[in-house]
C-alpha cells in the first residue's frame, strides 16, 4: 500500500475482480450481467437500488384492513390445489396467525401446494383485498419459517428466514431480456458487500465531518442493505458526494494540468477600457477605438464579461473562459474586442465555428465591425493598414488557401476566421494571441487543445518580453443555454461569464402553439402578410427525407406541396444538409437578398443563420424537437427591432412533448428553458457528451445535489491547490484514474 493510502479496498481494487468470484455466478449468469453492462464486482456495487420494498411492518391479521400492505406471520390450516374454469393452475391457503384468518391464492404456482402444506408457518408480504366478502391476499411473497413437511430442514437458519420478508428489500435494474431478476442481483450484492469489507474512504475525514457525510463502508452498505429507510438517504448523499468529487476533481485537476506548464502572453489591455466609449474619451488603444465606433450602446452584461476578459487578458495565465449568451445577447461583439486586445499589441486571433455557414456569416460580421480600424505598418514607418480579416474553409479554393497560410504565417492576416480547416498542419501563425470558438458543444476538448497548440509553434513573439510559442488565451462561446450545475461539470475547467441581457430594442418573439386548423391557417397567413410587407419567413422540418418508420414532413416534399399549395405564388428556396455547399451558399445568398422569400429548410439553419429581414419562423412536427433545437430555431427570428413571430405546429402527443411545447409558448429566456430541459431529460443525456471514461453519474443529480455539487467542488479545490497530481492523496489519484480515458489520464496525471 502507497504511503498515505486509506485502508481498505479501493474503487480500482473492486474493479479488477470479476463477478465470476461470486456464488452462483457461472459464464452463463456472467455473460447475462455483461449484457448489463456489470462485470467486475465493483460494477455491481454501483449498480444501485431504483427503488426499495418495505417489508419490514409485520402486523397481526385482525389489526390490516382491506388495502393494507405489511407482513403477516401465520401457520397454514388447509392448502387445497385445483384448475380454474380457464384452465390456470389454483392454490387456495386458509391460514391464521392467532388473531384472525384469512385466504390465500397463488396464480399459476402449482408448486405452492407442495411447499406450503398444514402445519407450515412462514412470513407472507403482500395486500389485503376483498374477495367476494373474504380477506384475501393474491400471489404474496412468501418465507417459510416452519416447514411441516417430514424430513425437510430448508428453512431451519435464521438468516434464510429473514431474506425476503420482515426487512427492507432493494429493486434492481433487472431485465426479462438477459433472463436475470432483481432478487437474483441483489443476493449477489449482498454477498459483494459482504467480501469487499472496509473500503477505502480517499476523502479526508476533516472533510466528511465538515460536510456531515458517512463513511464510504457505512454508505455503501445502507445504500444496498439498509435496516430502515432512513439510512438510505445519508449512504445516498455520500455516495453522490462521491460521483460529483469525482468529476469535478478530473476537470480541476485539468485547469492545474494546463497552468503548470502555461505560457502566457500578457497583453496591454484593461478592465477599464470598456468604459472609454464615453464622449471625449482619448482613443489611445484599438480597443477603445472599437468600442467608440460602435453604432449601439453595449449592454450592462457586455461591459460586466469584457471587463472580466480583459483583467484575464493582461493576468499572468492564459484565459480559459466559457461565454455563455442566449440567441441575440451580443457574443459576437464581445469576441470580436477580445481578438483586438491581442491584434493591438502585434498578435493575431482566431474565430472557428462548426460550419461553414456559420465561420462565412462571423466572416462578415467582424469585417464589418472591424471596418475604419487600422494598426501600425511594419513596412511603412509610422503608417498604418487596414486590419486584415482572412476566411479559411474546406469552400476556400486551393490558391486562396495558399494565400491565406502564407499571410496568416508572415503576420500579414491579423484575424483568421474558420472551420476545422483552421486545425490542419498548414496552419501556422505569426503569433497567435487569441483564440475564439464558437458553439462550444459542436466541439471536442481535442480540438480546443489543438487549436491552444497552435500559438505554441507560432514563429516569433510579437512583443518585447512576449515569449514566442506562447498560449493564446481561449475563449469559448455558446447560444445554448445550460443549467448553472450542468456547466459546472460540462465545462468545470473554464470560468464562465454569461450575457444575460438583450440588446436594447429588440422586441420578443411572440410564440404560439398552433394544434387547431383555424390555428395552423393563421400561421401560413402570417407567413404570407410578411413577405407582402417585404419580410422574409422560415419553414422549418424535421427530416429530409419521407420515411415510413418515422411519420415526420420530408422537407423536401413539404416545399413541393407548399410551392403549389398554401404558399403559392411566393418565391420559396430549399436548404438541407445533404446540398453541396456551393448549392447552399446561393440559395442563403438568395434569401439574405429577398430573391427568396420563404426559406423551407431543415435544422442546418438552427445555428448561426442571421437574416434581420426574416421576421417568421414555422416549425413543422414541432413535438419532434427537443427544447435547445426549438429556442436555436426560434432565434433565427426576432433580429431586429420589427416584432416577430414563432408557430409551432404539432400535435404535442406525448406529455413531454407537451411540457416542451408549452414551455417555449410560457418563456423567451433560454435559462429558464435550460432548466425546464434539465428536468424533463435528466442528466444522462445532457452529459453524455462530456463521459469519454467510465460512466459515473448514478446517484447523483445536478437538479436535487446542487449544494453537493458545489460542496465537491470546494473540495477538489482544496485537495488539489498545493498538490496539483495529487501526490499526498494516493488514494485519490487511483480513484480518479479510476474514471477517465487513457489520454485523459496521461495529461493529468503528467510528470
Amino acid at each position: 500500500m502507497n504511503a498515505g493510502q486509506p485502508p481498505g479496498r479501493t474503487l480500482r481494487q473492486l474493479a479488477g475482480i470479476p463477478v465470476t468470484v461470486l456464488r452462483g455466478v457461472a459464464a452463463k449468469k456472467a455473460a447475462a450481467l455483461a449484457e448489463l453492462g456489470i462485470e467486475t464486482v465493483f460494477d455491481l456495487l454501483t449498480t444501485y437500488p431504483y427503488r426499495y420494498i418495505d417489508r419490514s411492518r409485520r402486523v397481526d391479521l385482525a389489526a390490516l384492513d382491506v388495502g393494507d400492505q405489511a407482513v403477516v406471520l401465520a401457520t397454514v390450516i388447509e392448502t387445497r390445489a385445483r384448475r380454474t374454469r380457464q384452465g390456470r393452475s389454483l392454490v387456495e391457503l386458509v391460514v391464521d396467525d392467532g388473531t384472525a384468518r384469512m385466504k390465500v391464492a397463488f396464480f399459476n404456482q402449482p408448486w405452492r401446494a407442495h411447499q406450503l402444506v398444514a402445519g407450515s408457518e412462514a412470513l407472507f408480504f403482500g395486500k389485503l383485498d376483498d374477495y367476494r366478502g373474504r380477506r384475501q391476499m393474491a400471489n404474496p411473497v412468501v418465507d417459510v419459517v416452519v416447514d411441516a413437511r417430514a424430513g425437510d430442514a430448508t428453512a431451519a437458519t435464521p438468516s434464510d428466514r429473514r431474506r425476503r420478508t420482515m426487512r427492507i428489500v432493494p429493486v434492481y435494474p433487472a431485465s426479462a431480456k438477459v433472463g436475470l431478476s432483481s432478487w437474483e442481483i441483489g443476493t449477489w450484492v449482498e454477498e459483494a458487500v459482504q467480501r469487499a469489507g472496509v473500503l477505502a474512504d480517499p476523502v479526508p475525514e476533516e472533510w466528511r465531518q465538515r460536510l456531515d457525510l458517512c463513511d464510504r463502508t457505512r454508505a455503501m452498505h445502507d445504500i444496498h442493505l439498509p435496516e430502515t429507510l432512513g439510512e438510505r438517504d445519508p449512504a445516498r448523499r455520500r455516495l453522490a458526494f462521491d460521483e460529483l468529487f469525482r468529476l469535478q476533481l478530473a476537470l480541476v485537476l485539468g485547469r492545474r494540468a494546463l497552468e503548470a506548464d502555461a505560457r502566457a502572453i500578457r497583453h496591454r489591455v484593461s478592465p477599464l477600457d470598456v468604459t472609454s466609449k464615453a464622449p471625449g474619451a482619448t482613443e489611445s488603444s484599438l480597443v477603445q477605438r472599437f468600442l467608440r465606433n460602435l453604432p449601439f450602446e453595449l449592454t450592462g452584461a457586455q461591459r460586466r464579461a469584457l471587463a472580466a476578459i480583459f483583467a484575464e487578458l493582461a493576468g499572468p495565465l492564459p484565459m480559459h473562459r466559457l461565454l455563455q449568451g442566449d440567441v441575440g445577447s451580443g457574443k459576437t461583439v464581445v469576441a470580436v474586442a477580445a481578438i483586438l486586445a491581442a491584434v493591438q499589441g502585434g498578435h493575431q486571433g482566431a474565430l472557428m465555428a462548426p460550419t461553414e455557414v456559420l465561420a462565412e456569416q462571423h466572416h462578415a460580421a467582424v469585417r464589418a465591425l472591424a471596418e475604419g480600424l487600422t494598426v501600425p505598418d511594419p513596412a511603412r514607418l509610422g503608417g498604418e493598414r487596414p486590419i486584415e480579416v482572412a476566411l479559411l474553409t474546406n469552400r476556400t479554393t486551393a490558391a486562396a488557401r495558399a494565400l491565406v497560410h502564407r499571410d496568416l504565417d508572415a503576420g500579414a492576416v491579423d484575424v483568421v476566421v474558420g472551420t476545422h480547416a483552421l486545425l490542419t498542419d498548414a496552419v501556422r501563425f505569426r503569433s497567435l494571441g487569441v483564440a475564439v470558438i464558437d458553439e462550444q458543444h459542436r466541439f471536442g476538448v481535442e480540438q480546443r487543445a489543438a487549436l491552444r497548440d497552435k500559438g505554441r509553434t507560432s514563429a516569433v513573439a510579437g512583443n518585447a518580453g512576449d515569449r514566442a510559442g506562447a498560449d493564446p488565451d481561449l475563449l469559448v462561446m455558446t447560444a445554448t443555454p445550460i443549467p448553472r450545475t450542468a456547466a459546472m461539470v460540462l465545462f468545470g475547467d473554464l470560468d464562465m461569464v454569461v450575457l444575460d441581457e438583450l440588446p436594447p430594442g429588440r422586441l420578443p418573439v411572440t410564440t404560439v402553439w398552433a394544434r387547431a386548423p383555424d390555428e395552423v391557417a393563421a400561421a401560413w397567413q402570417r407567413v404570407r402578410d410578411e413577405v407582402a410587407a417585404g419580410r422574409r419567413a422560415y419553414v422549418v422540418c424535421p427530416l429530409v427525407e419521407g420515411s415510413d418508420r418515422v411519420q415526420a414532413k420530408a422537407v423536401t416534399i413539404e416545399h413541393e406541396r407548399l410551392s403549389a399549395g398554401v404558399l403559392s405564388g411566393l418565391r420559396l428556396g430549399l436548404l438541407h444538409g445533404q446540398m453541396p455547399s456551393a448549392a447552399k451558399e446561393q440559395v442563403m445568398t438568395e434569401f439574405r437578398r429577398g430573391e427568396v422569400e420563404v426559406l423551407v429548410a431543415t435544422t442546418v439553419i438552427e445555428v448561426g443563420v442571421d437574416v434581420p429581414q426574416a421576421t417568421v419562423m414555422v416549425v413543422e412536427d414541432a413535438e419532434r424537437f427537443g427544447i435547445a433545437q426549438l429556442h436555436q430555431l426560434r432565434g433565427r427570428v426576432g433580429r431586429s427591432s420589427r416584432q416577430s413571430w414563432c408557430y409551432l405546429l404539432g400535435s404535442g402527443a406525448t406529455p413531454d412533448a407537451a411540457a416542451r411545447l408549452e414551455a417555449m409558448v410560457r418563456t423567451s429566456d433560454g435559462f429558464e428553458l435550460a432548466e425546464v430541459d434539465l428536468e424533463l431529460r435528466g442528466e444522462g443525456t445532457i452529459l453524455g457528451a462530456r463521459q469519454k471514461g467510465r460512466s459515473d453519474l448514478k446517484l447523483a443529480s445536478l437538479r436535487r445535489d446542487a449544494d453537493l455539487l458545489a460542496a465537491a467542488r470546494q473540495v477538489a479545490e482544496a485537495v488539489s491547490e498545493d498538490d496539483p497530481l495529487l501526490s499526498a492523496h494516493p488514494g485519490l489519484q487511483d480513484e480518479v484514474r479510476l474514471f477517465l480515458a487513457p489520454e485523459e489520464e496521461a495529461f493529468l496525471f503528467k510528470s
